[in-house]
């Protein structure tokens, strides 16, 4: 089990970037799927990206070829790296860790306290 806390949310204009950062703890990261999810007021979350522990990385297709997903083990973060933002990108973002990489919530076993991002109009 790891411990996620997240960083680096924000408000910004439409067609920004944003980087999102989540530093890990615990014995498992280094072997975990990291992955990124979202959830919009009024809506269900959903997984936004993710990357195995040997860097094979799935994105969503809404996102794709804007947003960048990454990890470095040794520092024990996973970062997402969001580019020509939209408005419909706002929703809370939450960091996750799991033994495998998958799409849906409960096939991960950790969890950030979650980070707004606000792309205005």
């Amino acid at each position: 089990q790891a411990q996620l806390v997240e960083s680096g949310g924000g408000l910004v204009q439409a067609g920004g970037s944003l980087r999102l950062s989540c530093a890990a703890s615990g014995r498992t990261f280094s072997t975990y799927a990291m992955g990124w999810f979202r959830q919009a007021p009024g809506k269900e979350r959903e997984f936004v990206a993710g990357i195995t522990w040997y860097g094979d990385k799935t994105y969503t297709d809404s996102v794709k070829g804007r947003f960048t997903i990454s990890r470095d083990n040794a520092k024990r973060t996973v970062n997402l790296q969001m580019s020509s933002l939209k408005p419909e990108d706002t929703a809370v973002y939450y960091c996750a860790a799991g033994p495998r990489l998958g799409y849906t919530m409960n096939e991960y076993d950790a969890w950030g306290q979650g980070t707004q991002v606000t792309v205005s109009s």
